[in-house]
């Protein structure tokens, strides 16, 4: 038996104190990133092998100084965490994982 609770954590990516960071950050990647997020996290849910508890939280955008979210920290986020998790989500599919690889890339390289 279990002996703890479990506390289900939506993504907040429409919170209002996320918000404040995206306009705070000022920075147009940083917000066609997160469109980019969002738009990746309802292809996980509605993913039959995954679904709406693997979607991607806001967390992984939020622990740094509002001046210290540069493009180069965003690139290393997706590098380092996203696409990592994407290539073991989608493990047995490639073709995901390269389509999300570039969608999430192509925001930062323009």
């Amino acid at each position: 038996r279990r002996r703890f609770a479990f506390f289900e954590l939506e993504p907040a990516f429409d919170s209002e104190g996320f918000r404040t960071i995206m306009r705070e950050a000022n920075n147009p990647r940083f917000d066609a990133l997160v469109g980019q997020i969002v738009a990746l996290n309802e292809s996980i849910s509605n993913d039959e092998s995954l679904g709406e508890g693997f979607r991607i939280g806001h967390s992984y955008f939020c622990n740094e100084e509002i001046d210290e979210i540069t493009d180069g920290w965003l690139r290393a986020v997706v590098k380092y965490e996203l696409l990592p998790l994407l290539n073991e989500y989608w493990f047995d599919e490639k073709s995901k994982v390269e389509q999300w690889t570039k969608r999430l890339c192509d925001v930062l390289n323009d």
